[in-house]
């Protein structure tokens, strides 16, 4: 199987942006997860949805007496990737 060029660009700058998100999450300049609010404002309801019920991603609490469910922003992120779903930014 052969790589376009256009594919090996999409796939380096994919790695590039996962591998800049990690960096400034292990810096401390964002958090490591969003809240699952903010995932169906980013990525649509029923895709995160349809995410979270195929265990693609998981909701989980960050600490024991958080009452909002969040996902881990890398794992959210490396989903969107594979399925190249398009992110919804809002000013």
């Amino acid at each position: 199987m052969e790589i376009t060029l256009l594919t090996l660009r999409s796939m380096l700058a994919d790695a590039a942006e996962l591998g800049a998100q990690t960096a400034l999450t292990k810096a401390g300049l964002i958090k490591p997860w969003i809240s699952k609010a903010e995932a169906f404002r980013r990525y649509g309801e029923r895709t995160v949805k349809r995410w979270i019920a195929e265990g693609l991603v998981k909701p989980c609490s960050p600490s024991p007496n958080a009452v909002k469910k969040h996902i881990s922003l890398k794992d959210i992120e490396e989903v969107n990737k594979a399925y190249n779903t398009p992110f919804y930014k809002f000013s």
